[in-house]
């Protein structure tokens, strides 16, 4: 399969969605995607998490073991056509915001569809 750059852009979110699709997911179909984002104290995980939620968001927040300066998650799961241009803006977004209670993002997944 030929990569098609529009698509599937040559940075990290491009190679994933290109994976997703090359493991016959539909990539058309709309789904909930997980987003993590970690923090360094609860207290900052349930402000951002507080944040989502008065932004009308999806969240689950819990401890963290991958990284110990940063052990709090806060997962934001917003239903969406899994695109480049969809993935990389929000993931955009939430980033900012997240910075300024101390965050940062510790990537996204999702369930395949056929």
């Amino acid at each position: 399969m030929e990569r098609d750059c529009k698509q599937f852009p040559y940075d990290e979110n491009g190679d994933v969605l290109l994976r997703m699709k090359e493991n016959g997911d539909n990539l058309s179909k709309s789904r909930e995607i997980d987003f993590s984002v970690i923090f360094p104290t609860e207290d900052a995980a349930l402000k951002f998490a507080i944040h989502l939620l008065k932004n009308d968001q999806k969240v689950s927040f819990s401890s963290y073991d991958g990284d110990d300066e940063m052990p709090w998650q806060v997962a934001a799961h917003p239903f969406m056509e899994p695109t480049h241009e969809n993935i990389t803006g929000y993931e955009n977004q939430l980033g900012d915001d997240a910075a300024t209670f101390g965050g940062r993002n510790d990537g996204w997944g999702s369930m395949q569809q056929d």
